[in-house]
């Protein structure tokens, strides 16, 4: 999980109890999973006997750093980035333990030490300690001078370099995490100490995450893979997961999880034995699921995911809510009905050619139901005689049709 690590940091780690910390900017109510490296970092620290101390950034949520940005972010109100704060605490505090003595994890906000700063006072005393060719040498500033940088994120590393100062000199902080890309603005923090002469301070960043296929970790064709289930569903973020390439799945096995190095050769070994069982894809699945929304989530993953590939219950699919019931079936065909119709029930074979067109015809439509092939909401249809009614509805809404084994449909009664 290292990439770059401070001269003498490991040594220190070794002989004292120290505090570190990350920063995150709240321009979201909700981390997503790229953010999942530096909490990990934060979490095995813990674990090591010292404490981890979150940033939220309330002042600099307010500016957009611009390192990785290829222009200016939109700035935020405040009332906005109260509220992201309070939800970004929520989700960390699954992973950090806010109760354990001297290693508590502790949450602290730049708005705090900020706000009563004037511009006076901030040239005085950050602007003088850092030249400006010191920070036109970032790489955050370097790639920015072609599309324009605004004075407001050039200064974005003064800010961050004196949130490092603040802590250091009241909090007795001496490690500021985070990723690769931030280590331009955290060495500006530990110049900052050195220049103000403060005590000792130490910068370690881990690697930006990447898939073996070279694209961006965290990323799918519908965008980020977040943290808050409103955004990203249980089911998906279990199915990101479960999907990883046997490469990755090795890789985010050692960063993501808190298995011991015994464990993780062992199951790696079971995998390599049998990669179609996916051991690792469902040991991360279902550690990661359960660590970041609960394990009766995992259990309704599970069974939606048997649900579509053909080993769930009626029971199962009885039991997922409206919202899962689309999420799982996203993408397949859907056809209205109108709710009048169903109440008064409509037969089977109308059902599917007439009001539905999932079969073109109703002679294709009889065929396939006396063949055994046709199944409403994971039940087999017996007959013909069939009738579909205001009963059949799942979560008073959605009709679950499947046609042979792999092809489904949902319709949406209205």
């Amino acid at each position: 999980m290292i990439h770059d690590i401070m001269p003498g940091l490991e040594e220190q780690l070794k002989k004292e109890m120290m505090v570190a910390y990350v920063g995150f900017d709240p321009t979201s109510d909700s981390l997503h999973i790229g953010n999942l490296v530096p909490i990990m970092m934060l979490k095995q620290l813990q674990l090591a006997g010292h404490k981890p101390m979150v940033l939220v950034g309330g002042a600099t949520g307010m500016i957009g750093d611009p390192s990785g940005k290829s222009e200016e972010r939109n700035l935020l109100s405040e009332e906005i980035l109260r509220h992201n704060e309070s939800c970004i605490k929520v989700q960390l505090g699954k992973f950090l333990d806010y109760e354990c003595g001297v290693t508590s994890a502790e949450m602290v906000n730049n708005y705090d030490w900020f706000k009563d700063m004037s511009a006076l006072e901030f040239f005085r005393e950050i602007g003088k300690h850092i030249t400006v060719s010191y920070m036109m040498a970032k790489d955050s500033v370097q790639k920015r001078l072609e599309t324009g940088i605004s004075f407001t994120e050039f200064a974005y590393q003064l800010i961050q370099g004196y949130d490092f100062y603040w802590l250091n000199k009241n909090k007795n902080c001496k490690i500021q995490m985070g990723a690769s890309d931030q280590w331009g603005n955290i060495v500006t923090g530990t110049e900052l100490i050195r220049r103000k002469g403060g005590a000792d301070a130490f910068a370690l960043t881990c690697p930006l995450i990447t898939k073996a296929d070279g694209s961006k970790f965290g990323k799918t064709e519908s965008g980020n893979v977040w943290l808050d289930s409103k955004k990203t569903s249980p089911y998906k973020f279990y199915q990101f997961w479960l999907n990883s390439s046997d490469e990755d799945a090795k890789k985010y096995i050692r960063i993501f999880t808190l298995f011991t190095k015994a464990e993780v050769e062992e199951m790696e070994a079971q995998h390599d034995a049998a990669p179609h069982l996916r051991i690792l894809q469902k040991a991360i699945a279902k550690d990661i699921t359960i660590r970041v929304h609960s394990e009766e989530d995992y259990n309704t993953a599970i069974a939606t995911s048997e649900i579509l590939f053909g080993n769930g219950t009626a029971e199962m699919l009885a039991s997922l809510s409206k919202e899962d019931l689309l999420d799982v079936f996203e993408g397949v065909p859907q056809f209205n009905i109108s709710k009048t119709d169903l109440e008064a029930g409509i037969s089977i074979i109308d059902f599917l050619a007439d009001k539905t067109q999932i079969f073109p015809s109703k002679g294709e439509a009889r065929k396939m139901v006396q063949a055994g092939g046709v199944s409403i909401n994971k039940s087999k249809v017996e007959g013909i005689e069939r009738t579909i009614s205001t009963p059949d509805l799942l979560q008073e809404t959605i009709i679950l049709c499947q046609k042979g084994k792999k092809n489904y449909f949902l319709v949406i009664a209205g």
